[in-house]
């Protein structure tokens, strides 16, 4: 039986992200971690975008916006700390989005997030929700588990419901 195209689509993805990890540990890229192995040096923000649009089926001008939304207000409810960490991991053209904004890090579920999303991107909230989905599954693939475990961590619960379980490798029996 054949995969439907949004399988394909995944499965491509995801040979697509194996296969640039293995180069990369082969030294044919920059060693880093990140879609298609390229890692804080080689991934840029226009792919970061044609993730996002692809995973939200936006037009990659309302995608760019979202994701600069989503990141600025992920920066505004996680600790400075946190908000450098994952920032670290991302290049400076994406990475740059969630500089500390010098407040404390701002409170509320799930549901003010995704409005402040909506607010700041000009768009509907169930399109800020899409979006908001597309960009932290975008972010799961960018920066190491361990970094992507920390950012949800401090996260509010109602933000499971937009975040994807973290696989786990299978265990010995």
């Amino acid at each position: 039986m054949l995969p439907t195209p949004a399988e394909a689509e995944r499965i491509l993805e995801i040979v697509w992200v194996r296969a640039g990890r293995v180069l990369a540990g082969a030294g044919w890229r920059h060693a880093g971690r990140g879609i298609g192995g390229e890692g804080r040096d080689g991934m840029r923000f226009p792919l970061f975008v044609d993730a996002v649009a692809r995973r939200a089926e936006l037009p990659a001008d309302d995608a760019a916006t979202i994701s600069r939304a989503v990141l600025q207000t992920l920066a505004e409810r996680v600790t400075a700390d946190e908000s450098a960490d994952l920032a670290a991991q991302l290049p400076d053209d994406v990475g740059g989005y969630l500089s500390a904004s010098g407040r404390p890090a701002a409170t509320g579920a799930a549901v003010d997030f995704l409005y402040r999303v909506a607010e700041r991107a000009a768009v509907d909230p169930a399109v800020a929700e899409v979006g908001a989905r597309a960009v932290l599954a975008t972010l799961r693939e960018t920066v190491t588990v361990g970094e992507f475990e920390d950012l949800v961590a401090q996260l509010p619960r109602g933000f499971d419901a937009m975040v994807d379980p973290i696989p786990r490798p299978p265990y010995d029996v």
